[in-house]
């Protein structure tokens, strides 16, 4: 999962070459265990290209998006977004061992073209497909929506020296993806408790929450509890 987080980038144009049935098997079986393990009702559509055709000149200038996963879950679960980052991730990092190239998406899609039943809540989406080497459009848009990340310290606040799990933790939540690289996770390490939290004034706030959270336990090890400002525990 390490190496998968260290070669993973967003991809917004893809090969019009479809995913094998392989593929589509393993990732559907994911999606099951994931659904199973947290409640979500994450779903694959092999062709999702309707809700962005009619937005291919919006920000993400996405080319030839076929298959993707709708990140949903029941309106009632009061975690829902940021248990779709957090097992989301897990998924994505899986689709990218596979070789695939993927795209977590907020809002450049069209949701009235999916079919969502009336007790669920549809956060985003993730597409994925057959990728070549990053064009020079796709380098611009990274080029332009990408500052330098931040570094630990800005990451995390401490009252005391970071003991190394810590540190193994933070240095992949620097590697985690977030809406327009914001990075606004942060982590608090007091009185040897330490907790993840984000200022949840975006949609994708609580999202990219889990994303960190499931990052720095790949890093660290132990398991975050769900909710902002949910605690740690190493073992």
């Amino acid at each position: 999962m390490r190496s998968a987080i260290e070669k993973r980038v967003s991809r917004r144009k893809f090969e019009q070459e479809a995913l094998t049935i392989e593929e589509k098997e393993k990732i559907i079986s994911l999606i099951h265990q994931l659904n199973g393990e947290s409640g979500l009702r994450m779903e694959f559509l092999e062709d999702g290209s309707g809700a962005f055709q009619k937005l291919r000149k919006s920000y993400g200038l996405f080319t030839n998006v076929r298959s993707l996963v709708l990140m949903k879950g029941k309106k009632e679960d009061k975690d829902l977004k940021e248990k779709i980052g957090y097992y989301g991730e897990d998924l994505v990092l899986a689709i990218t061992d596979l070789g695939l190239g993927t795209c977590w998406v907020g809002g450049t899609f069209d949701p009235d073209e999916f079919t969502i039943d009336s007790d669920e809540e549809l956060a985003c989406v993730v597409v994925m497909g057959k990728v070549a080497a990053p064009s020079l459009t796709e380098k611009m848009v990274r080029s332009a929506t990408h500052r330098k990340g931040k570094s630990i310290e800005e990451r995390i606040k401490s009252d005391q020296p970071l003991p190394q799990w810590i540190k193994n933790g933070m240095e992949v939540v620097l590697l985690a993806p977030s809406a327009k690289n914001t990075q606004k996770t942060i982590f608090r390490y007091e009185n040897n408790i330490l907790i993840a939290e984000i200022v949840d004034d975006y949609s994708m706030d609580l999202i990219d929450l889990g994303i960190a959270k499931k990052h720095f336990e790949i890093g660290a090890g132990g398991k975050f509890e769900f909710g902002n400002s949910g605690v740690f525990h190493l073992s």
